[in-house]
């Protein structure tokens, strides 16, 4: 069986972090995760800024943009497997994106992202 956030709703998580650095993809996952149910959204552009916000208060879930301005997102996904946190690699680069193989099995988004893909892959973070 699913297990249920606080407010009930199976399988979403209830505190999802967003590491994006374009303000409007972040405004667009913001509202969507909203729309999903979810309780708590904060959003983040940098790798310092997301182990910050995860060393605060860990979340339910997390969305990283592989490619940040100046640098990947790999040592928060690292931080996140270490903590046993669900994530998504978000990308608008293809399969050929250059993720390390520690991360081959890493459930990934391409960007633009359906609504749908969205919601199974927090479903599925929520559930694992």
């Amino acid at each position: 069986m699913e297990p249920a956030s606080p407010d009930g709703l199976a399988g979403i998580p209830a505190d999802v972090l967003i590491v994006e650095d374009d303000p409007i993809i972040a405004i667009d996952f913001e509202d969507r995760l909203i729309g999903f149910g979810v309780k708590g959204v904060r959003t983040v552009a940098s790798v310092a800024q997301a182990l910050q916000a995860i060393s605060e208060r860990a979340p339910d879930f997390a969305l990283l943009d592989v490619e940040l301005v100046r640098e990947k997102s790999f040592a928060i996904a690292e931080r996140l497997i270490v903590l046993k946190i669900p994530f998504v690699f978000v990308t608008g680069h293809g399969a050929e994106a250059s993720i390390p193989p520690q991360f081959s099995s890493q459930a990934r988004l391409q960007k633009p992202c359906l609504t749908d893909a969205l919601e199974a892959a927090l479903q599925v973070g929520a559930a694992g």
